[in-house]
């Protein structure tokens, strides 16, 4: 005959059983039912070599597991019809954990308590006994142990049961209260960008001053077997400053006590409405899902929440749409990220010059993020530039001075900047992600921390009127950061040339403005 062990687990109340094998249910932390259940663990405990007993209460207004007693039983001699290990369980469920269990292991089981044995290096689904009364004979059985305890001494123990419960529900609280994480939301979590950006969030510079980080991952209408993959994934990477990880498929939660949101492109399903075509499919969707998510944001996060809209879809409309929906928020807590267009354009200028892409800077972005923008070098300066002068590490020299093919400039750059991501995904079959993630970081690593004065980055923002732009409209245009707030640019020229493409992004967002209100009566 081989070594046997045993192991048995009480809960009390609501219940969900991680290690589920031998199941007691009793409906309430006071419940006198488990009290006598508990009683008898306590008796076996007592009477059985090497029986330890490990118990996890919860109150009856919770909705888990309440009560877990684990005991593991080493002796042979006491179980020798059984030749190998196994547990048992004793648990007290929910209406809700009972039909869900019932339904994994194909059991047909409706009152409480229930009780199960499994084999603990067997594995299966386990052997359903039924009811209490089902385990008090079981024990009778394999144990020759009974219960005598009194009413009078159950209901005491269920009182003293709720009792300790409540205090430590209160012990809970306050330790809970000790732990203050920086809420990070990021939706579309399914987004490759998401998959690359996980890990940069936790990067030195860019969230320095938290000691922790509590990461939530979104996804509306996604599977969740997936989002816990990569919630999976996240906890593998041991990082210091990670406190958990949440992943929600529906807007019960969303966005809860945000202190930064970083929006990503949404995967949209390929349907739409009899008659409407795939821009105004779009649109409508982008429409209803930024309203809802402008409201939450303003009833859930912090008012100092910071806002990230990346992608590459409909950029400036999602971040107005947000803006509209938050009233109490500041409009200077949401950004729409320009900064991977603007890292695109020094890539190719770089190229032009023959330096590193970190030579060149100061590359301004001006007008529609994913539509009608320019690509502004007034400013944008090259180091290192192997020109006629030289200088020291530090020294500068305007690009427009440096790169002396007009057609090049006038033409093929724009082209270049403009075909840029889709060039890279079809050569990677991938999704631009680690250039979306680079830009997302340095607007948080700007944001976040005190950045030089001199650092130029473009990012769409609301328009009050600056450089004479309509108000109301997020636009595209050069900022610095300081002190965690941006504002924008005032030593910039803006000539006839310039100003005649800044109103044609101008007209394509009021465009997307009025086509997003049509789709929004259209649907009322």
């Amino acid at each position: 005959m081989g070594k046997v062990s045993d192991r048995l687990v009480i809960i009390g109340t609501v219940q969900y059983a991680h290690y589920c094998f031998f199941s007691l249910s009793a409906g309430k932390a006071n419940c006198p039912y488990f009290a006598k259940a508990e009683f008898l663990a306590d008796l076996l405990q007592r009477s059985l070599p090497k029986f330890n007993i490990h118990k996890i209460c919860m109150h009856p207004n919770e909705w888990q597991v309440n009560y877990l007693i684990k005991c593991s039983n080493l002796s042979k001699k006491l179980l020798p019809m059984l030749l190998c290990s196994h547990l048992i369980y004793l648990l007290s469920y929910s209406q809700q954990w009972l039909e869900t269990t019932c339904k994994e292991h194909g059991w047909q089981h409706e009152n409480s308590p229930m009780i199960w044995r499994e084999l603990i290096h067997r594995g299966g689904k386990g052997m359903l006994l039924g009811g209490f009364n089902d385990f008090l004979e079981h024990v009778q059985a394999y144990y020759s142990i009974s219960s005598d305890m009194t009413s009078e001494l159950m209901m005491k123990i269920a009182a003293e049961n709720l009792k300790t419960r409540e205090i430590c529900m209160e012990e809970e609280v306050y330790n809970q209260s000790l732990v203050k994480p920086k809420h990070i939301w990021i939706s579309s979590a399914l987004n490759p960008t998401c998959y690359s950006l996980i890990p940069q969030l936790f990067a030195p510079g860019v969230f320095q001053d938290t000691p922790t980080i509590s990461l939530h991952l979104l996804d509306v209408g996604a599977v969740e077997e997936e989002l816990q993959g990569i919630r999976m994934e996240t906890q593998d990477l041991a990082l210091p400053q990670l406190h958990e990880v949440t992943v929600h498929t529906e807007l019960d939660q969303a966005f809860q006590q945000a202190h930064t949101i970083i929006l990503l492109d949404d995967l949209w399903p390929e349907d739409g409405e009899a008659g409407e075509d795939e821009g105004e499919n779009k649109v409508r969707k982008v429409s209803e899902r930024y309203r809802q998510f402008g409201r939450l944001i303003e009833e859930r996060a912090h008012k100092d929440v910071m806002v990230v809209v990346a992608g590459n879809s409909l950029v400036n409309l999602k971040c107005s749409l947000l803006l509209e929906n938050t009233s109490s928020v500041s409009s200077g807590r949401f950004v729409a990220m320009a900064t991977q267009l603007e890292y695109e354009a020094r890539a190719h200028i770089s190229q032009k010059l023959f330096v590193k892409t970190a030579d060149v800077t100061d590359v301004i972005v001006w007008g529609n993020i994913s539509g009608s923008y320019h690509i502004d070098l007034q400013r944008a300066k090259v180091f290192h530039y192997n020109g006629a002068i030289w200088g020291w590490s530090d020294f500068s020299q305007p690009v427009l001075e440096m790169i002396y093919d007009r057609k090049w400039l006038e033409c093929d750059f724009m082209s270049l900047v403009s075909t840029h991501r889709h060039t890279v995904a079809s050569k990677s079959q991938r999704a631009t992600a680690i250039s979306a993630t680079n830009g997302i970081i340095a607007v948080l690593k700007a944001w976040n921390n005190n950045s030089s004065a001199e650092q130029v980055l473009s990012l769409g923002i609301l328009s009050t009127g600056q450089y004479n732009l309509p108000a109301g409209v997020v636009f595209s245009m050069p900022v610095t950061f300081q002190h965690g707030r941006w504002s924008e640019l005032s030593d910039v020229i803006i000539g006839d040339e310039l100003r005649a493409k800044l109103q044609i992004a101008v007209d394509e967002l009021r465009e997307e403005k009025d086509l997003a209100s049509r789709t929004r009566k259209g649907t009322s």
